[in-house]
This record gives structure tokens, C-alpha cells and sequence, in this order.
């Protein structure tokens, strides 16, 4: 496990200049450095909860908004997962960060699979939740592929109005309205052809499965009981692959239970981060 010796004050926000984009990011407390990777069709602001619990209390939060969303620069085209992970490491160099934990999303998982696999000794932790390692399927490759020309042509609002239920559970929508209105604009405000670029990426995705195996850095497993995207079963045969993981399911959320269950999900997160925070004191 490489050793923690970057632990500098973060700085507030800023926008880093790297590999030909800006990213804007957040960098908040002081302590052991979190890098935050959002989904798709998402932005940084889909980690506040996580912000507010973890920043000026031992940690370091870096949360930046992808190339293709936010307020990043838009680069038309196809946005491979590679390229979102060489920009992320990018913006670790610019804030004077060699390791860091890495918790990412959905999407934002599977770009965290690939820092492991191009950035191995950059990853002190890691966290995945409601993450499918799987390559795509031809037929979702198809779906992605026509959902990529659909954006481009009518923008994010329907595809936002189709997929609330599901990255929340109905349940949840209802019940939680203030959340439920912070997902919509999250979606509604999404650049088209950014999400269309990073959806064309994804159909071309490897396949991470034999990778689970190779990571050695101590990893969390997160899913909510309900997410219907990547469901329970998936992240329990992640676990028998990781050699070093703990599983946890989160009850009442679906695909983004660190907004569905915050407190949950915060206490989950934060006990794992200090026992990674430990193990870096140690080596």
C-alpha cells in the first residue's frame, strides 16, 4: 500500500487546465485526500451529503465535474472511460496529490476500475458503489448508441423524465421531493452532447471482471437494495473477486443511495475511510 504523504489543505474550488479540458472542481477540508467521481447524467454537486460529513473532519474532499458535465469543458465525439481516468489523475497532479481514496458511482465506478488499472499505485482505497464491472452487451451497446443520438437531438429533459424512477426508487421520489428535484436538474442541466459522448464511451467499455482479482488496495462495495441498474447481486460477485472488500447494501435506496440514505451511507463510508486512513498511518 503506497504511503499517505499528500495530506495538504484543500483549497476551496478552482478550474485545472488538463490534457486539453477544464475541469471545475471542489477541494474542501484538510486531511486524507478523497477523490468523488460522479455518474452520469450527473455533476459534482451529487456528493454534498458526503462533503458536508467528511471535509474539516480529517479528510480532504476533491469532487470535480467530468469532461462532458457541469460545468467542465465539453468535447464533442466519443468519451472513452480512459480518458475521464487520465484526466482525474491529471487533476490529482495539479492539486499536489500522488494517492488518494477513490470513491466513484455508477459510471463514476468504472472509472475508478480504470485508475486501478492505469494508475494502480494512485489508488490508496477505493470505493465502488452501484458499479457494474461487466464489458457491455451488443444489445446494450445498441441502446446506448441510439439513447447517445437521442440526447444530441432532443436533449437531457425527456431522457431526465424517463430515468428519475430508477435512479431513485418511487418510493423515494415521493417521499423525498428536495432530492428528488436536485436529481432532476442534475439530469435536466447535463450537457447532451457531453452525456451522449460519455454514453457512446461506455458501449465500448472492457471488460473489468478479471481485474477484480488484481486490485490490492482495501476496497467497499456499496448498493442500494432496490437499484434495478446494478443490482445486489452484481456487487455480491464483486466481493468473492476483490481479494481485500466489504459489501455493504444500503436498505430503502436504489441507484444512488448516497443520496436516497445519506446518513447511512455517510456512516458506512467514513468508517471504512478511517480504516484505510489507518492503514496508511502504518505503512
Amino acid at each position: 500500500m503506497a504511503q499517505q504523504t499528500n495530506s495538504l489543505k484543500g483549497d476551496g474550488s478552482g478550474i485545472a487546465s488538463v490534457r486539453g479540458v477544464d475541469l471545475h472542481y471542489t477541494d474542501q477540508g484538510a486531511g486524507y485526500p478523497v477523490l468523488f467521481i460522479h455518474g452520469h447524467p450527473f455533476d459534482r454537486t451529487m456528493w454534498e451529503p458526503q462533503v458536508r460529513a467528511l471535509a474539516g473532519r480529517g479528510y480532504r474532499t476533491i469532487v470535480p465535474d467530468l469532461r462532458g458535465y457541469g460545468h467542465s469543458t465539453v468535447v464533442p465525439g466519443t468519451t472513452h472511460l480512459d480518458s475521464f481516468a487520465r484526466d482525474l489523475a491529471g487533476l490529482l497532479d495539479h492539486l499536489g496529490v500522488d494517492t488518494a481514496g477513490v470513491v466513484g458511482l455508477s459510471m463514476g465506478g468504472q472509472i475508478a476500475l480504470e485508475l486501478c488499472r492505469l494508475f494502480p499505485d494512485r489508488v490508496d482505497s477505493l470505493a465502488l458503489v452501484a458499479t457494474n464491472p461487466h464489458a457491455e452487451t451488443e444489445q446494450g451497446r445498441a441502446r446506448r448508441s441510439a439513447t447517445a443520438e437521442h440526447l444530441r437531438s432532443q436533449g437531457m429533459r425527456g431522457y431526465a423524465d424517463s430515468h428519475l424512477v430508477g435512479m431513485m426508487t418511487a418510493a423515494n421520489v415521493r417521499s423525498m421531493p428536495r432530492v428528488a428535484d436536485h436529481v432532476r436538474t442534475m439530469m435536466y442541466t447535463a450537457p447532451p452532447e457531453g452525456a451522449a459522448a460519455a454514453l457512446l464511451g461506455r458501449a465500448r467499455r472492457p471488460d473489468y471482471v478479471p481485474l477484480l482479482r488484481c486490485i490490492s488496495a482495501p476496497t467497499l462495495l456499496v448498493v442500494g437494495q432496490e437499484d434495478r441498474f446494478t443490482p445486489p447481486d452484481f456487487t455480491e460477485a464483486m466481493h468473492v473477486r476483490v481479494p481485500d472488500s466489504v459489501v455493504e447494501i444500503i436498505e430503502g435506496a436504489g441507484h444512488l443511495p448516497n443520496l436516497e440514505r445519506p446518513e447511512r451511507f455517510n456512516e458506512v463510508l467514513r468508517r471504512f475511510l478511517e480504516s484505510s486512513r489507518a492503514r496508511s498511518r502504518r505503512t
